[in-house]
């Protein structure tokens, strides 16, 4: 046995012996908890001797996220998601040649998708782009973490007050500037909720209609604990997501 941080405080977990996936991508919303996840994992299995790498939103240069210093708002979508694809393509190239995990913060739904909704792209683009990216990562042995929230108001709400007022003032002026904000009249800390729901309704069907091993968690509870042992059992045994029940979100989401 081990004993690693997880998102609060400390615990036990047994040490890996073996780990089917060569990408783990973590998904969800802004303040989900995707980034902590993906260094966690990283930790957890760095501790275990086994070789891998965390790639957060944050990193610089990014090696999958599109380059934000370019004009992506003045792209048209299709030209923006070869750009994300050759990006993907480049990534699943270089994992291929290195005995590493990696474990990757969004860059599946948050980030390059992302922009191709507020780019208003064509669901059925988006759709196929996603199915392409998929295509491409099928070699690295892919598992999907998705976190989700049953409110997702109350869950960007919780994030706006713990992150502050210049944080939603970023985040409101350059996603609530984009075409699919203004033809929609998105304005504030409100637009910025409605643009996460639709945005959610979009992901949740992504995610229900995608042909790779996937883990979906309601976190709203935030018992980290719990949830990291459902990923380290996924991670160690591919056949423990189809032991793990759907009404594992609903187990795990507050009572009201």
């Amino acid at each position: 046995m081990i004993i690693l941080p997880c998102n609060l405080g400390f615990y036990m977990i047994p040490r890996f012996s073996k780990v089917w996936p060569k990408l783990v991508i973590v998904e969800g919303i802004m303040g989900s908890g995707k980034s902590t996840t993906t260094l966690n994992i990283a930790h957890r299995l760095e501790a275990s001797g086994i070789p891998a790498i965390g790639v957060t939103e944050g990193v610089d240069p990014h090696p999958i996220r599109f380059d934000w210093d370019l004009p992506w708002s003045e792209m048209p979508p299709v030209a923006l998601a070869k750009s994300c694809i050759a990006k993907w393509l480049s990534y699943v190239d270089s994992s291929l040649t290195v005995e590493r995990i990696s474990i990757v913060d969004g860059q599946l739904f948050h980030g390059n998708l992302t922009s191709l909704l507020l780019l208003e792209a064509d669901v059925d683009m988006i759709a196929a782009y996603c199915r392409e990216i998929v295509a491409l990562i099928k070699p690295l042995r892919p598992l999907l973490i998705y976190f989700h929230q049953d409110d997702v108001d109350s869950a960007i709400r919780a994030v706006s007050t713990q992150r502050g007022e210049k944080w939603v003032k970023y985040q409101v002026n350059w996603k609530l500037e984009s075409p699919y904000a203004k033809r929609r009249g998105l304005a504030g800390l409100d637009g910025l909720i409605a643009l996460y729901r639709e945005y959610r309704v979009l992901t949740d069907q992504l995610y229900a209609d995608l042909d790779i091993p996937k883990i979906s968690i309601e976190n709203s509870r935030q018992e980290w604990a719990i949830y990291d042992d459902i990923i380290d059992r996924a991670l160690m045994n591919v056949n423990a997501i189809l032991q793990i029940p759907d009404s594992v979100s609903r187990r795990l989401r507050p009572s009201k």
